[in-house]
């Protein structure tokens, strides 16, 4: 579930002052969540090669069908990019993201989306039943906007991050962001449920979207990375936490038309997937994002495309 899907373009979606409804979605860990465990000191995991039975167990509309893919092996991030590390990466380069600069002129736009801000979920109200709406001053600094006081831990997935955002991101550390194929064969590889996250493995929604996350997993929003259990290749989050960014150019037909903003895969699902919606936390399902447009359940992790494989790694099959 995002925002292309749920308000194209969000002209519709502007909400001015949101500051009730955010704080009604408030990132944050219910009271019974245990802490968190250390962060895995490994910041790469190598992925071993093999064949890619890509889209098998297809069950939505934009899931292509079931395509034999080789893959080599690859160095994959052990968790997704978080908001100290981007930090890290703003204080030395002063860039400045998609969501703070001025926003291209759009034809008959509310006058808040002529400003700088981003796409923030909100719980729909009476009177306006969208879920997703332009918050001025929404970036990765204040995901939800300036009205809400809560701050980023800095061992969250940074979000508010536009895929062009991700490639500066990665290209300062030398690195890249992943093709579809090796997240999903990183997923299955590591053991991910091609159906729905087991209990408590994964950060998604627990109870009827959109209005009743019952957080029973420890969290009602996006949670610090390695809160939950690595898979068998060490990896964290692949499932649900936040979406992520990979460098394929989503397959629609309208993805090339003029009129359409080019739009990539992101994969993996959000802490706003649940059983009765959505429910994109299986490693066959992807979903389409604007490449300008990030929103406050949208990150990335990275590979390393030039760390030479691990001594005595097998060839692939």
């Amino acid at each position: 579930m995002m925002g292309t899907a749920l308000c194209f373009g969000l002209t519709a979606c502007s909400g001015g002052d949101t500051s009730e409804s955010q704080a009604d979605t408030r990132r944050t860990a219910t009271n019974d969540a245990a802490p968190c465990p250390a962060l895995d000191p490994v910041e790469f995991r190598w992925i071993a090669g093999g064949t890619l039975t890509k889209g098998d167990d297809a069950q939505l509309p934009e899931e292509s069908g079931p395509a034999r893919v080789k893959l080599a092996g690859f160095w994959l991030g052990t968790h997704e990019v978080t908001h100290s590390e981007f930090s890290e990466f703003i204080r030395a380069t002063g860039y400045i993201t998609v969501a703070e600069r001025s926003p291209p002129p759009m034809a008959d736009a509310a006058a808040d989306m002529q400003q700088p801000g981003s796409a923030v979920f909100t719980i729909p109200v009476d009177g306006n039943p969208n879920w997703w709406r332009w918050v001025v001053g929404a970036n990765w600094r204040q995901p939800s906007g300036p009205a809400d006081n809560h701050q980023p831990d800095p061992r969250e997935p940074v979000v508010q991050i536009a895929y062009d955002d991700a490639l500066a991101y990665a290209k300062w550390r030398g690195m890249a962001l992943p093709s579809e194929d090796q997240w999903e064969w990183a997923a299955r590889s590591g053991g991910a449920n091609p159906d729905a996250p087991p209990s408590k493995a994964a950060n998604v929604y627990q109870g009827s979207f959109p209005f009743n996350d019952k957080g029973s997993d420890g969290f009602t929003g996006r949670a610090p990375v390695g809160c939950f259990p690595a898979d068998k290749n060490g990896i964290y989050d692949l499932i649900g936490n936040v979406w992520e960014w990979t460098v394929d150019v989503a397959d629609r037909a309208d993805a090339a038309s003029p009129a359409a903003e080019r739009q990539n895969v992101i994969k993996g699902g959000s802490f706003l997937c649940a059983s009765n919606y959505c429910a994109r936390y299986r490693p066959a399902a992807r979903q389409f994002q604007e490449r300008s447009l990030g929103t406050d359940h949208i990150g990335f992790r990275l590979i390393d495309p030039t760390r030479p494989p691990p001594p005595q790694s097998p060839p692939t099959p």
